[in-house]
């Protein structure tokens, strides 16, 4: 069942110098599961895939400790660590489609770089990014995941989607001290995340890079859950403190506009 080799370019040919073959049996063996959701026996993997059947255990036996396979009756089948990782790339990809006209206009409001992220893996995953015409920019770059505790988007999905488990995903990611503003303790980091939930922004006080703040919104989805953040970047030159207000006056109101657009109501 390996699948025909179709015609490849010179690009794809440099790729596939790196390529790691057990790594690729791996990404094939996923992609046969998805194909049958009552799963497979090892042996039928093996076979329809033509690996081996003793590397094919020890395959199943890695993804399976990582959680992309699970085990029902002595057939394998796509593991729950997937869901997530599924939900976040149909979600990045409808989001951003719709956000990209509303980040160009945020962009050309404040004159800062704009950026849309969605959780993902515990994180803030920059999914896309609207550069400012100033030629100093500090914006994270679209895949690009930010940690919750010191990033404006971070902070946000905290707040949102993680309020109950901050002291659980502190204690499991334990928060980096990258600049001397950065909050690492516990009652910092809750104090943040109330104020958070009580303003409706959040804020990057130079906690991610020294001179940069940044100003976060959330993004809500017809069932009223966070399902993204839309934020600015600037040089705290560009970006002091006075303007706080103002700018999270007109994040905001890019954010309502997107939720608006997903269907949000409220």
């Amino acid at each position: 069942m390996k699948r025909p080799l179709a015609p490849v370019d010179s690009a794809t040919q440099n790729l596939q110098r790196y390529v790691i073959p057990n790594l690729r049996n791996a990404c094939e063996i996923l992609k046969l599961l998805g194909t049958n959701t009552d799963g497979f026996k090892a042996a039928d993997i093996a076979r329809l895939l033509k690996i081996p059947v003793t590397t094919t255990l020890r395959i199943m036996a890695t993804l399976q400790l990582e959680g992309f396979v699970r085990k029902m009756d002595g057939r394998f089948e796509l593991g729950p660590v997937l869901i997530p990782l599924g939900n976040a790339s149909l979600a990045g990809t409808e989001i951003r489609e719709a956000a990209i006209p509303i980040l160009q206009e945020l962009t050309a409001n404040t004159v800062e770089t704009s950026h849309l992220a969605i959780p993902c893996d515990e994180r803030a995953l920059i999914v896309a990014v609207q550069d400012s015409p100033h030629p100093l920019r500090a914006a994270s770059r679209p895949g690009y995941l930010a940690e919750l505790h010191c990033s404006s988007t971070g902070k946000l999905f905290l707040a949102f989607l993680y309020a109950s488990r901050t002291a659980e995903l502190m204690e499991k990611n334990k928060p980096i001290r990258r600049t001397a503003h950065t909050l690492t303790t516990m009652a910092e980091i809750k104090r943040e995340v109330e104020l958070t939930r009580k303003r409706r922004f959040s804020l990057d006080n130079e906690e991610y890079h020294v001179g940069v703040r940044c100003l976060a919104a959330p993004v809500f989805g017809s069932d009223g859950t966070v399902v993204a953040a839309i934020g600015i970047t600037a040089a705290t030159v560009r970006f002091p403190k006075e303007r706080i207000p103002e700018f999270a006056d007109v994040v905001t109101a890019a954010a309502d506009k997107l939720s608006r657009s997903l269907g949000y109501t409220g």
